[in-house]
């Protein structure tokens, strides 16, 4: 066996990789794992990453070759790597592009090409498949019927058969505009050098290689500067896809501000207008919305009643069901997809890939920390105990109730007391997801607060308000989770969050990691009843920062150190709480 001490990287016979992070050759494995395996856990001393056939076929549509990676893991590997991982990769990565997807020439028709026989056989023979299939038109050549172009790429995705779609795309009505060199506020303004090579990716001079994919970046990376790069290549009617009405119209403020598109370009199509421009804003909520349980989404039409050249989905990881349908329908279209995770709750990450497109681009957060894009991390997980007057109550409570007395501890409101008195000068936003747990902060604070029933008129006037450092502290529901620019918050304080959801947690640090122009620090806490739902949850929801090796902290709170604590953070480059990455190892 051969054996290299420097060498930081150990491949497994299982498809994990655990990297060394202490030795010299420690970042140029990491950047090497990064094209082609999923990372899983990020502790001080030891990642793992896992080889999965979906992070291949990424690494595949990205351009990477099987020799690549056999030299890199053979430079890096500290053993032998297992004959059965070498031959895994190798089958795993030919099967993308083993069947494309063409379009014949002069013709509107879809054609499945694949060299291998019994590709072809199996894709004929399959249940699954066989919906989609006109009939076979030579020994390597499958017609597939009119409008079933997304979903057999789905279907096929499944059987372990990721499409090459080289159909190309139909063209959207043009729209000629650039991007400014001064905003419209006077600012001089230019992409930054990884969001120009995301939109050069992307776009892919505008071939068939280009066109569909997602891009991935942390919050506070600028995707919406992103995407509106991606458009000015394309230069074709738009139609931007967000979260909410607050994302919607920062869409539209930032599109007239920084590009030469103007107000007249820019269309909204909402709960409370329906106007149709060259580019149009709406929201994933209207697109889903019915009048009855039954009935048909009255919107979903906005997909194939205009000549759109380019459909952008902002944080493509909330994209939801019955929108994936439409996608499916709508596959000539370019599409582009914007987030900061690919995890979605629902585990349809396949279908991302197959209607949207494979990941295209990805940034890590840690090298966008490291040259000064976004704000350095500090996350504190604060646990304390169950009021007094409520442990007899959540002792006998059912199962789903437990977990609200826990997050609607009263204790937590001392805690919040007290971050608010360390951080009097700082712009500090609280989360959380109970409506009556904010309004007793509200009249414990006298802050104002912004959830899912606050006009948009009031909530855009708070939001400038605390931009302007007029408020210095501001309550927020679940309404806060996604696309909202609160560039000046430096401090979130999460009271109470969605049972399990990774993606609320990444979301939410990322509402105070935009850069500041002084300390550039961004302080996350988020405050745990211990020993009880509550601290379960939190561990899940955690999850996805401490894989990403976030510096994490956990500080264990007794009833008479809660008025005396500060909380205090040290300001190091050392990454997550060593305690709470193996309580995670125990729970995954």
């Amino acid at each position: 066996m051969n054996y290299n001490p420097e060498n930081p990287v150990i491949v497994q016979s299982d498809m994990s990789v655990l990297l060394e992070t202490m030795g010299p050759l420690y970042e140029q494995a990491r950047d090497f794992l990064g094209q082609f395996a999923e990372l899983r856990k990020s502790p001080e001393y030891l990642h793992t990453y896992h080889i999965t056939s979906l992070s291949l076929w990424n690494a595949a549509a990205a351009g990477l070759v099987l020799n690549d990676i056999y030299e890199g893991l053979r430079k890096y590997s500290k053993y032998d790597i297992p004959a059965n991982v070498l031959t895994e990769i190798r089958e795993l990565l030919a099967r993308f592009g083993r069947v494309k997807l063409i379009r014949q020439p002069d013709s509107d028709d879809h054609v499945l090409q694949s060299s291998d026989e019994f590709a072809i056989r199996e894709m004929l023979a399959t249940p699954q498949v066989k919906p989609f299939i006109d009939r076979q038109i030579s020994a390597s050549e499958i017609l597939i019927k009119p409008g079933t172009r997304g979903r057999i790429k789905q279907a096929l995705i499944k059987m372990g058969y990721p499409v090459e779609d080289l159909a190309g795309f139909a063209n959207g009505d043009p729209l000629p505009f650039e991007m400014r060199a001064k905003t419209l506020t006077g600012l001089h303004f230019a992409l930054r050098e990884y969001q120009r090579d995301a939109a050069d990716v992307f776009y892919a001079d505008g071939s068939s290689v280009g066109g569909s994919g997602v891009l991935v970046l942390p919050c506070g990376a600028g995707k919406t500067i992103i995407g509106m790069a991606c458009m000015s290549r394309v230069k074709q009617h738009t139609l931007i896809l967000t979260t909410n009405i607050t994302a919607l119209r920062q869409w539209r403020s930032e599109l007239v501000d920084k590009t030469t598109l103007t107000s007249n370009d820019v269309g909204e199509y909402s709960g409370e207008a329906k106007h149709v421009k060259p580019v149009t804003l709406t929201t994933y909520q209207i697109l889903t919305y019915k009048r009855h349980k039954h009935g048909e989404f009255l919107h979903m039409d906005l997909f194939q009643k205009f000549n759109w050249g380019l459909i952008v989905y902002d944080e493509v990881h909330l994209l939801p069901a019955p929108v994936f349908r439409a996608v499916a329908e709508i596959q000539a279209r370019r599409r582009l997809g914007l987030t900061a995770t690919l995890i979605r709750e629902d585990g349809k990450e396949d279908d991302v890939f197959s209607l949207i497109g494979p990941k295209r681009f990805d940034k890590p957060w840690k090298e966008l920390e490291k040259q000064g894009w976004i704000a350095k991390a500090l996350c504190m997980e604060i646990r304390i105990p169950m009021a007094e007057d409520k442990r007899l109550e959540y002792a006998t409570a059912e199962l789903r109730a437990k977990y609200r007395i826990a997050m609607e501890n009263p204790v937590k409101y001392l805690v919040v007391d007290r971050l608010l008195k360390k951080h009097v000068n700082d712009q500090v936003l609280i989360i959380g997801c109970y409506l009556d747990q904010l309004d007793r902060v509200r009249a414990r604070t006298g802050a104002p607060i912004i959830t899912g029933e606050t006009p948009n008129t009031e909530r855009e006037e708070i939001y400038t308000n605390f931009k302007a450092g007029k408020i210095k502290t501001l309550i927020v529901s679940k309404v806060a989770n996604f696309a909202v620019d609160l560039p000046d918050a430096n401090v979130a304080i999460q009271i109470s969050g969605t049972y399990r959801s990774r993606q609320e947690e990444t979301q939410r640090l990322g509402r105070v990691l935009r850069p500041k122009p002084e300390d550039n620090y961004a302080y996350f806490y988020s405050i745990v009843t211990k020993d009880t739902k509550d601290q379960e949850c939190a561990k899940k929801r955690s999850l996805f920062l401490t894989e990403q090796g976030y510096r994490y902290k956990i500080h264990v709170l007794d009833m008479d150190k809660i008025e005396a604590e500060m909380f205090e953070f040290a300001h190091t480059e050392e990454p997550l709480n060593a305690e709470l990455a193996q309580e995670h190892t125990e729970i995954s």
